[in-house]
């Protein structure tokens, strides 16, 4: 397998190999021990986001621990804006250049994730959203794609390592595979009740062989009381209006009396599609490509104070920088380092706070960021105050 060790990783073996040669350069020239402050920032977001969910700090301070520098960072689940330094590094330029690479790597694509589930949690207005996507990225991202996912407000994950991971059951229906094997619906449904435990919700897919309404109406008299749910998982090439089918299929399991019968839908699903569907009955979602494949947010990593003194190159502003945000409108404000802002300019409210904070000193951890847990019921706690 093609898999980079935890090794691998923090002695930079997985690095730019221009990093190496510049340390090389710089240990010649007896550069090495140059004190270098730099900061991480992305200067636009994808798709026109307006903002961000940062994810991946707990592996950049394990990357970074031991090493002789400080670290400051935003925490774990916290939101951002274009602009703003999400994370800053102070110490001997080659303590941590060749680890440059890593950093960015886990933070760029666990961002995007993160970010893309919470918009996709917004969009389904409070509805279940699970994470189905990790089939769509390499075996060793499993993990990396489910965490991020949790953390972004995700209520729960396919995988079996990356729930575990993070503290969670995984969730999942049933394959295709299963009926088709079967050869017969209702036969396939019975089995999977009688064979499952009990804590296994008893959802069926419903669109294999027939017609979606159709089956529906044929687990829900199947199973009976037994059915917690129908998933519709319908492909692109077979799919009529979703919107209307999801209205038909809950029409007629409400007038048969299987009103406590809910409606998954999954497939090819984003924030515009969930946000249709949530708003024509839809109770939960499973999310895939658009949550594991999100867009990768592009941030770089410059030097900004070289020696304690501002220094940066064209297009980056020079000089340490703190990020104020106001707890009331989540705006941002950007200020020299010992600057201390005045009311915030988007709302006027006067709560505004440090976002980046010391987690490192000298390498030695002095904060510990939030766990996955607390990362995602922080995001989940400020999506009201956010838009699409």
């Amino acid at each position: 397998m093609f898999i980079p060790s935890e090794r691998d990783i923090k002695e930079g073996r997985t690095a730019d190999v221009y990093f190496h040669r510049v340390l090389r350069v710089l240990e010649k020239e007896g550069l090495a021990d140059t004190e270098v402050t730099v900061e991480v920032t992305a200067k636009s977001l994808p798709e026109g986001w307006e903002w961000g969910v940062l994810c991946g700090v707990s592996e950049v301070l394990e990357i970074l621990e031991g090493r002789d520098v400080d670290v400051w960072c935003m925490d774990e689940g916290d939101v951002f804006r274009p602009g703003e330094p999400v994370l800053r590094i102070r110490g001997p330029y080659g303590e941590f250049c060749v680890l440059e690479t890593a950093i960015l790597g886990c933070l760029c694509k666990t961002t995007g994730i993160a970010t893309k589930a919470a918009r996709c949690k917004i969009a389904a207005g409070g509805k279940p959203v699970y994470s189905f996507g990790i089939r769509r990225q390499h075996p060793a991202m499993s993990v990396v794609v489910d965490r991020a996912a949790y953390i972004g407000g995700c209520d729960g994950v396919s995988g079996v390592a990356g729930a575990e991971a993070i503290g969670e059951e995984p969730v999942g229906t049933m394959p295709h595979s299963m009926i088709v094997i079967f050869g017969d619906q209702v036969e396939a449904w019975r089995a999977f009740h009688e064979h499952l435990p009990e804590d296994v919700p008893r959802v069926a897919l419903v669109d294999t062989f027939c017609d979606e309404v159709e089956e529906a109406l044929m687990a829900a008299e199947a199973l009976g009381d037994a059915l917690d749910g129908v998933r519709l998982d319908t492909p692109s090439s077979r799919r009529g209006d979703m919107v209307e089918i999801v209205r038909e299929v809950r029409w007629e399991l409400d007038l048969r009396g299987y009103d406590d019968v809910s409606i998954m839908v999954s497939g090819g699903l984003d924030e515009e599609e969930i946000a249709r569907l949530a708003e024509a009955g839809v109770d939960a979602f499973g999310v895939g490509t658009a949550i594991s494949d999100a867009p990768t947010v592009d941030f770089s990593m410059d030097v900004v104070e070289v020696e304690g003194e501002p220094r940066a190159k064209r297009g980056k502003p020079s000089g340490v920088k703190q990020v104020w945000r106001c707890s009331e409108c989540l705006g941002g404000v950007v200020l020299p380092e010992g600057e201390e802002p005045g009311s915030c300019p988007s709302c006027g409210g006067e709560g505004l706070k440090p976002a980046l904070r010391k987690f490192l000193e000298g390498g030695r951890r002095i904060e510990e960021p939030r766990s996955e847990k607390e990362a995602r019921e922080h995001v989940l706690s400020l999506l009201d105050r956010l838009d699409l």
